[in-house]
């Protein structure tokens, strides 16, 4: 049996889980869980979000002792959100917390970029769509400053923290794909593109593939964990890539997936990018998976929604459990008010329930009253995203959807799968919840030697043992047809 620590990072939280393989069995248990959140801190007339990235590290390696100390370890990989990154100084030392991607910083800097290159000039490259966090634009927004000035390298999050427990160097590439900065066909750093923008080569650290050995812990990182010097094993790192490849997928199966939690995560997998101008035009992602595989898809912007909604709630002394806002939702007239969760207002904290009665009032729809009215219409609102972006997908690449695979977070929301099956009009398949950890689980126990030689092996270990269940379209389908967000 191998037994390994999945290290998975999220935007609003973050946990580390064992996962244990052998032949016919895949097991996993949660054994350390934090918050994990901006920091927002002024100075000099303007104040910036960051990343707490020393907290991180720290809880990361509590979650590595309390998994080492259930049973011994086998390896540890890591994975997490993507775009931001920390800065080196030509001794290895971290020039200030990271900026979180929700940060304003880049405001206007798309517009000064198209000024240097053209829009499609950079799609053909790196296949990405626009983005106003992506991290060809944060770099651009500080490649004055002190920061970039004295960097030697920069390091998305799961290699930074990488180089803190193994002291080595280099960029993963699913990560490394959602930069802005990486040619998506050859596989490589865009050098051309990072110099338009005026920014030095030399910033950017070798790259490796999910599956390649990182290194051994430090002696010291291990002493201070309290294990042997385990070796970390580098894993599809952005936790989209992993997610996918927990994908319960059958044989043979024409698919699209959503990985719902923070963010909707919306596409399929292909063999090669789609670098057309339809592709550009309705801003989707070429993005780098294991295997050399492409995520073709976009970001929708999730249950960041309803999660802040429930936020502001509570900040107000409101107590409402999720669970009774959904039952009460479900009540709730169908399409009766929805907005364009995608819509920039939609994008910084704040005051979702009355951003969402403003927008409502702006498109001339009656807005939601209640609570229940509230969530119906982010619901409601999401699944029509979701069938928008499965639709295109499907028609950019040139597949036809037999089902949609729901992942992650939202796969426990059944009043949003079924509204997802009745979008769509095609089932979907939910769960498993915790598909980010069983990929970084499995390619950690393949590059250990586990007998997994492709991701049709690793899918269907995941079918055989972990639990999902199917939503039919019911007899609100016809509903939907002609309805799409505003």
């Amino acid at each position: 049996m191998i037994r390994v620590a999945a290290v998975d990072l999220g935007a609003s939280s973050g946990r580390v889980m064992t996962g244990e393989v052998e032949p016919g069995r895949l097991a996993l248990a949660e054994a350390h869980r934090f918050p994990n959140g901006p920091v927002r801190l002024a100075g000099r007339g303007k104040s910036t979000l960051y990343w707490d990235i020393l907290a991180i590290y720290t809880e990361v390696l509590a979650g590595i002792r309390a998994a080492q100390a259930k049973a011994p370890l086998d390896a540890v990989g890591i994975d997490s959100w993507a775009v931001d990154y920390g800065l080196l100084d030509p001794s290895g030392t971290l020039l200030g917390n990271p900026v979180h991607y929700r940060d304003t910083r880049t405001e206007g800097v798309p517009e000064q970029l198209r000024g240097l290159l053209p829009d499609r000039e950079l799609y053909a490259v790196t296949g990405l769509q626009q983005l106003p966090f992506n991290t060809l634009y944060q770099l651009m927004s500080e490649r004055d400053g002190a920061r970039v000035r004295e960097a030697a390298t920069l390091l998305m999050i799961p290699d930074l923290l990488a180089y803190w427990l193994t002291g080595q160097i280099g960029a993963e590439r699913t990560n490394a794909s959602t930069t802005q900065l990486y040619d998506v066909r050859a596989g490589d750093w865009a050098i051309g593109i990072a110099a338009k923008a005026g920014l030095r080569p030399g910033l950017f650290p070798p790259l490796r593939s999910a599956g390649d050995l990182i290194g051994p812990l430090l002696p010291a990182v291990a002493e201070e964990a309290g294990m042997p010097t385990l070796p970390l094993v580098a894993v599809g790192s952005h936790d989209t890539a992993s997610a996918v490849v927990g994908v319960p997928a059958e044989p043979g199966a024409t698919f699209a997936y959503i990985s719902s939690g923070t963010w909707s995560l919306v596409g399929v997998e292909l063999d090669a990018p789609v670098l057309s101008d339809a592709a550009m035009a309705a801003n989707f992602t070429n993005e780098a998976g294991v295997d050399g595989t492409i995520r073709f898809l976009r970001n929708v912007m999730g249950l960041w929604v309803l999660s802040e909604t429930l936020r502001t709630w509570r900040a107000r002394g409101d107590r409402v459990g999720l669970g009774r806002l959904l039952a009460e939702a479900a009540a709730v007239r169908p399409l009766r008010a929805v907005v364009d969760v995608d819509a920039p207002e939609f994008l910084p904290p704040g005051d979702m329930p009355a951003r969402i009665v403003a927008a409502c009032r702006a498109s001339g729809q009656e807005p939601p009253e209640t609570r229940a009215e509230v969530v119906r219409c982010i619901l409601d609102s999401l699944a029509l995203a979701y069938r928008r972006t499965v639709r295109e997908a499907a028609g950019l690449s040139g597949r036809t959807i037999d089902v949609v695979h729901i992942v992650g977070g939202g796969a426990r929301n059944e009043l949003l799968c079924q509204l997802t099956a009745d979008a769509c009009g095609i089932p979907v398949v939910a769960g498993p919840v915790e598909a980010t950890a069983l990929g970084n689980v499995l390619v950690q126990a393949r590059t250990l030697g586990e007998d997994l030689p492709d991701l049709a092996a690793m899918r269907a270990l995941v079918g055989r043992t972990q639990s999902v269940r199917r939503y039919t379209p019911s007899a609100q389908v016809q509903s939907w047809e002609g309805v799409s967000p505003l």
